[in-house]
């Protein structure tokens, strides 16, 4: 499995060489050193790689994690499953992947805010008309007194509430262009995240 740690920039046009025209990503993709490996047969239990990424100031990296390092702060540090075996201390970057290779990018959606649920959930309001005033946008009921709900609302009810920052995988995206030089890779699509967002970019 082959994976990189990249930055979300944003959204232009491909053009192939039959003419065919593609939305596509850019992504920017940091250096990468591997921090350690896991096994199987080690005391982990399982096969990983785990990798940092970025720098940043050392009086915000704490000790332990330093050491964990050799003493270099990364920005990121992330952790990926089955990877392709590497040894510490190596370095990674945008070469790792070739055009037409597929892969899922995983990263936090763009954050919102409070929202009702019009906008989080899709809800249709209520009617226009006889009467009603100020529950366009309304939830309606929500079930709490008495019913088969017990006089509760039941978890999970759909609610106004915070929207975005969520962990999302897109799969099946394909990728259109490598440039490994200015450590520049173009993504088929859109992917989660606003600009400058942390990404993770791994073979299907």
């Amino acid at each position: 499995m082959k994976f990189i740690l990249a930055t979300k920039e944003n959204m232009t046009r491909i053009f192939t060489d039959d003419g065919r025209a593609y939305a596509g990503t850019i992504l920017s993709v940091a250096p990468m050193t591997v921090t350690q490996v896991k096994t199987a047969e080690g005391k982990d239990g399982y096969a990983a790689v785990q990798v940092g990424a970025g720098e940043r100031r050392e009086k915000n990296v704490s000790k332990a994690v330093l050491g964990h390092t050799g003493g270099k702060a990364y920005a990121a540090i992330r952790e990926f499953r089955d990877g392709d075996a590497a040894e510490v201390g190596s370095a990674l970057d945008a070469s790792v992947f070739a055009i037409g290779d597929t892969v899922q990018v995983s990263g936090l959606t763009k954050g919102k805010g409070f929202a009702g649920v019009v906008k989080r959930h899709g809800f249709h309001g209520g009617p226009r008309s006889h009467g009603q005033k100020h529950t366009e946008r309304a939830p309606g009921s929500i079930g709490g007194s008495g019913g088969r709900a017990g006089g509760r609302v039941v978890k999970g009810k759909r609610m106004a509430g915070r929207m975005g920052t969520d962990r999302v995988t897109v799969k099946n995206l394909k990728v259109l262009a490598v440039d490994a030089k200015e450590g520049k890779i173009i993504i088929s699509g859109a992917v989660p995240g606003h600009r400058g967002t942390l990404l993770e970019v791994v073979s299907a």
